[in-house]
């Protein structure tokens, strides 16, 4: 560790005594004693004493990305140094514009400070002008790295001050570690990470307008996530085009000739039949081999059924490697059902730290980005203590077993396991939340069992002989359970037991059955297998699976069904386009050749700039051909004619989602929700417009029917109808100005009350709630920093009363209780903005009548629309469904809510 200097206070030296610091300006200095007592001072107080002062400490700053992270290492480290959070990145390519000069070929990058942390660096740099160092201590991954080179930019650090200090876990031996060797920033991994965020955004800057003229407006293309919407689409092709074949099986029931139990039975299927495998495609062939060896279906004429063979083996079933990023993704779809970025985020939250009581903040897993299956010795040395006091020697191997991973991975980094193996789920679980100590638990048991023998299955191979066919089954029983005492299969395996058996034994019909089957098309992507073949074929960073797969769903690209993914027909449109026009950028091999020579930079064996050079030349010249080749699609014809002019509808798309419009636009103007009815014309009504006194209109929107001028889109005021029959306005002009972008603030009404929103949305979607005069009122500056993205916690009101919330809702959905320190301040902020509003209604959860959606398994809310109560799903605006309140819920609801009330 770097050593610490201290300057002392303005003083003169002394062998034996020292000198009091100054007190006042008016009064003498005087010198201490060896007791260091000091003269009464006169200015501050005749009583008080000057304390002996030693020379002042500066601490050394730590910057890393997250409060949470901040919190769990300033217990570690002490009060030598100052811990504080950049909350992620604090500089990136300008958004306006494409943000990298590509005339010049020396791809110089015109980074700005994020609007977001222009008030975080200019804390961080009152922090670090005090501090004696700076120690960088983001991720140790490539994107840790540029975060950590672009805090040094934007502080503008010197080399000497500026420190670099990694670590794969915090926990006191990891932290002390890396802060006794901190080293400099890598240049070569900044540079990779570097040409990763250009090429990105030469794609998705370039590519994207060219979709939105081509296609419709607000669509993405992305470097990898147009190669991920392939693999699907690719899949679904290969679906659409699958014909389905008939085949059929035949099965014997049998048992030894002297059994008298049930349970000694066991089937068998044709394999051959006269030499050949056996494959039938009709039920003619079928039901003529049950003829011959079963002649009139009589089972005592049957064809003699005698063993031929009998084959016995072990095999070793070898523990599984410890977990890294793609495998734990994998494994937490398929045990847990969780997506990827739900994994990723709990991980995030292990890594970081966890309350564990009297311990404090912990971090209780190793880092969670990463592709080695490395272990240190010291955590395979607690891992086999563990396994021998727990298990017993027969389950420890004489040797640690090791692990190999693929040639790309850094071996620098470790594979995913607790920080401790005395953390042990049990020792936990008090302390976390459900889904967290789900995958910790996954994460422990998945490491343990890594350090175990082989579990041993032993095998039967039975073959049956029947006039000319050939029968085949086998009987499976596990021997020695071996790592699967820590961990169990993914999948039930059942053993299959069969009764004792001995060639030449002759065994008694039971039945024979042909059955019809259809060959099955290729399966769907799950999350787990997506994410399988994403690594197979080196496309993205596992880091990036999650947020690739998030985004693909979010574009509309894909979307799941029964944990499915399926590709849209705007995911199909938009690959097919990609395809044709840029066949390089949209190939996998390419996208995996890219990954390997971003490696290559980080390892300094390739020139960043060479790298995105190769790239550039050839996708620049594709553009400007797709530019004037690519030919503009209106939609996708479906067999559903235009009630107006039976010309065909096409599948079309707009910022709201698709729906359906006729063919012949723009003469005829017709469209009509996908699997719904068309809007009905708008209705003259004999309400006046506030502002231009034009005629109102009665008008259909998906949420239900509202008023619209009839002057639109010159006069956009649109109206309500109020419980007493009377229009209200939905929003109101006022003279309020938003705080984040000036914008002028409208007055709205929800069903808590008025509020003011910005008129920007939905760019900028701030709100402000409002007195009973309709003037605003500003959150009240709490104090407490969020946890999570280090904004202002702000108070709120719920159906249970005030709390904190995130001021960064929605981005960030951070709630804590409100303190007692602030009760007073919540009345006083609540009664100002009291408008007699009714509070939330309680949820389906809270009156004991929970339901869940159709389509994605999520929480279904009640919700008010301007046709009554409807049931929305919580998961909106990804899951949009929405379901009918049946009147016996309604009634159910209705008394469940007045037992409530009474309580």
């Amino acid at each position: 560790m770097a050593k610490k200097t201290t300057k002392a206070s303005k003083t003169t030296k002394a062998s034996k005594t020292t000198k009091a610091s100054k007190t006042t300006k008016a009064s003498k200095t005087t010198k201490a004693s060896k007791t260091s007592k000091v003269k009464k001072t006169s200015k501050a107080s005749k009583t008080s004493k000057v304390k002996k002062t030693s020379k002042v400490k500066k601490k050394g700053l730590v910057i890393v990305e997250s409060p949470k992270k901040a919190k769990t290492i300033t217990q570690i480290l002490g009060a030598d140094f100052a811990v504080t959070a950049s909350m992620g990145h604090v500089r990136d390519l300008d958004k306006k514009k494409l943000g990298i000069d590509l005339e010049s070929g020396g791809f110089e990058a015109d980074y700005q400070v994020i609007e977001s942390k222009k008030k975080t660096i200019q804390e961080l740099k009152q922090q670090a002008d005090r501090a004696e160092a700076v120690y960088l201590a983001t991720d140790l991954d490539r994107e840790g790295e540029a975060i950590a080179w672009h805090l040094k930019e934007a502080l503008t650090l010197e080399d000497e001050r500026a420190h670099r200090v990694t670590f794969g876990e915090i926990t006191p031996r990891a932290i002390k570690e890396a802060f006794d060797n901190p080293s400099r920033i890598d240049e070569h991994k900044v540079d990779a990470q570097q040409a990763r965020r250009f090429l990105d955004r030469i794609v998705g800057y370039q590519l994207s307008p060219l979709l939105w003229e081509k296609v419709t407006r607000n669509l993405s293309a992305g470097r990898v996530q147009s190669v991920t919407v392939r693999l699907i689409a690719d899949k679904e092709k290969e679906i659409q085009a699958f014909k389905s074949e008939e085949f059929w099986r035949i099965t014997a029931l049998l048992k030894p000739s002297d059994s008298a139990t049930e349970e000694e039975q066991f089937s068998s299927e044709l394999k051959n039949w006269n030499g050949k495998t056996f494959a039938c495609d009709n039920e003619t062939d079928a039901h003529a081999i049950v003829q011959e060896l079963l002649p009139e279906g009589a089972i005592e004429n049957a064809v003699p059924f005698v063993i031929s063979s009998i084959t016995q083996k072990e095999r070793k079933d070898k523990a599984p490697a410890p977990f890294e990023t793609s495998t734990l993704q994998q494994q937490a779809s398929v045990r847990l059902r969780f997506s990827a970025k739900k994994t990723m985020m709990l991980a995030q939250q292990l890594y970081e730290g966890i309350e564990l009581g009297g311990e404090g903040s912990v971090g209780l897993i190793t880092y969670m980005r990463t592709d080695s299956l490395n272990v240190a010795q010291e955590a395979v040395t607690q891992c086999r203590e563990h396994i021998n006091e727990q298990y017993g020697e027969t389950y420890l191997p004489d040797k640690p077993n090791v692990y190999q991973a693929g040639k790309d991975s850094q071996e620098a980094h470790e594979a995913i396991r607790p920080t401790e193996v005395r953390f042990s789920p049990a020792y936990v679980k008090e302390h976390m939340g459900r889904d967290q100590f789900r995958l910790y638990e996954l994460i422990y048991n998945r490491f343990v069992a890594s350090q175990m023998t082989p579990a041993v299955v032993a095998t039967t191979d039975v073959e049956i002989t029947s006039g000319r066919g050939r029968f085949r089954t086998q009987g499976r029983q596990l021997k020695f359970d071996g790592y699967r005492r820590s961990l169990a299969p993914a999948s039930k395996e059942d053993d299959k037991l069969l009764p004792p058996l001995q060639e030449g034994q002759v065994l008694e019909l039971i039945e024979l059955n042909p059955t019809q089957h259809f060959t099955q098309p290729p399966p769907r992507y799950t999350e787990a297998t997506l994410v399988r073949a994403l690594k197979k074929e080196n496309i993205g960073r596992p880091s990036t699976y999650a947020t690739t797969i998030s985004t693909i769903q979010d574009r509309g690209y894909v979307e799941q069904k029964e944990r499915r993914f399926f590709a849209t027909e705007l995911g199909l449109v938009v690959t097919d386009l990609l395809v044709k026009h840029f066949p390089k950028v949209m190939d996998p091999k390419f996208t995996s050749h890219m990954e390997d020579e971003l490696d290559q930079v980080a390892n300094a064996h390739l020139d960043w700039k060479a790298v995105l050079s190769e790239f550039y030349e050839p996708f620049s010249d594709e553009l400007a051909r797709a530019a004037t080749e690519m030919e503009k699609v209106r939609g996708v014809e479906t067999e559903e004619k235009c009630p107006q002019c039976e010309q065909p509808l096409l599948v079309r798309w707009s910022r709201t989602g698709k729906f359906l419009g006729c063919s012949g636009y723009p003469e005829c103007k017709f469209t009509k929700p996908v699997g719904g009815d068309a809007r009905p014309e708008p209705e003259e009504t004999e309400h006046k417009c506030p502002d231009c006194g034009k005629e109102m209109l009665l008008r259909q929107s998906r949420r239900g029917p509202f008023l619209g001028c009839s002057g639109y889109p010159e006069c956009k005021v649109t109206m309500n109808m109020g419980e007493d029959g009377v229009p209200v306005r939905v929003q109101t002009p006022t003279d309020h100005q938003c705080d984040k972008c000036q914008s002028p603030m409208l007055l709205r009404t929800s069903a808590r009350g008025p509020f003011l929103a910005c008129s920007a949305y939905p760019k900028c979607r701030y709100t402000l709630a409002v007195d009973k005069e309709g003037n605003p009122v500003r959150p009240v500056d709490t104090g407490v920093k969020c946890e999570k993205c280090g904004e202002s916690m702000v108070i709120k009101f719920g159906r249970r009363g005030a709390f904190l919330g995130c001021g960064a809702y929605p981005r960030c959905r951070t709630t804590q209780p409100l303190p007692d320190s602030l009760k007073e301040q919540a009345e006083e902020l609540r009664s100002r903005t009291d408008t007699g509003k009714s509070e939330e209604e309680p949820s389906l959860e809270d009156l004991g009548l929970p339901q869940e959606c159709e389509e994605c398994g999520k929480p279904m809310k009640m919700r008010k629309g301007a046709r009554g109560a409807f049931l929305g799903c919580s998961g909106y605006p990804k899951c949009r469904s929405t379901q009918q309140v049946s009147p016996e819920l309604l009634e159910q609801i209705q008394t469940a809510t007045a037992e409530l009330n009474k309580k």
